[in-house]
């Protein structure tokens, strides 16, 4: 029987870029909003990744110091898991990173200025009328978000304040709005939508970019609409 406590370094997901076959054994990360395909612990970005510490030992100290922010909040499980679009801050050394896909798929930590690390982006996946005729809009990091009846759509993009997670602008998904691939032979670029192609079926609606080439829209991640909001260049990849 697998003991689903544990996870070996071989078996990890392909996104995560950690060494294979220096050690046996990975951090399994905690069950969380992120899918694990696009997300990793937390103890594996700051030892695999930005090698704050050498050693689980070391990175559990750093946390247990409460030094370490996800999205504003202190996180001190080295299993919590962090994904695309996250903002993992240490302030006591100044250093603000965004969770990011390259292109070669794998999970990457953009260092970022302190303003930016003020604010991240947030996909809207769906949305539910509640209680009271508000909307919940329910974001692919997990949050959920009460507005008023507007001109909120699933695909659009927020650009969210941390902690508190009020609303300071909407990227929709249109024609000429850049965007970054999470998925796909060309995950992890910008490109700019030429055409929102809907389907009558069950299967996801297709967008056509500029650049000469399509995807399903579930990949596509609005990041700006004359300018990108944020900056896309990888930092630190093993």
């Amino acid at each position: 029987m697998v003991d689903s406590k544990h996870l070996k370094r071989y078996a990890a997901p392909r996104s995560w870029a950690i060494q294979r076959k220096t050690h046996v054994w990975a951090v399994r990360p905690n069950p969380g909003a992120h899918p694990k395909e696009k997300s990793i612990p937390l103890m594996v970005a700051l030892r695999d990744i930005l090698h704050i510490g050498e050693t689980a030992s070391e990175i559990r100290k750093v946390l247990a110091k409460r030094e370490v922010f996800v999205d504003g909040k202190i996180r001190t499980d080295p299993k919590h898991p962090v994904g695309v679009m996250d903002m993992v801050s240490i302030p006591k050394v100044k250093s603000h990173y965004r969770v990011m896909l390259n292109p070669r798929g794998k999970i990457t930590l953009k260092m970022v200025q302190e303003p930016e690390s003020k604010w991240k982006l947030a996909r809207i996946m769906d949305k539910t009328i509640i209680k009271g005729g508000k909307v919940q809009l329910n974001m692919h990091d997990g949050r959920n978000i009460l507005v008023e009846k507007g001109g909120f759509k699933t695909g659009d993009v927020l650009k969210l304040s941390l902690p508190d997670q009020k609303v300071l602008e909407r990227l929709p998904m249109q024609e000429e709005s850049l965007a970054i691939l999470t998925g796909g032979a060309h995950i992890g670029t910008i490109c700019r939508i030429k055409k929102i192609n809907k389907t009558r079926n069950p299967d996801s609606n297709i967008v056509e970019f500029h650049e000469g080439f399509n995807t399903i829209i579930d990949h596509v991640f609005i990041v700006g609409i004359k300018n990108s909001e944020i900056e896309t260049s990888e930092v630190t990849v093993l």
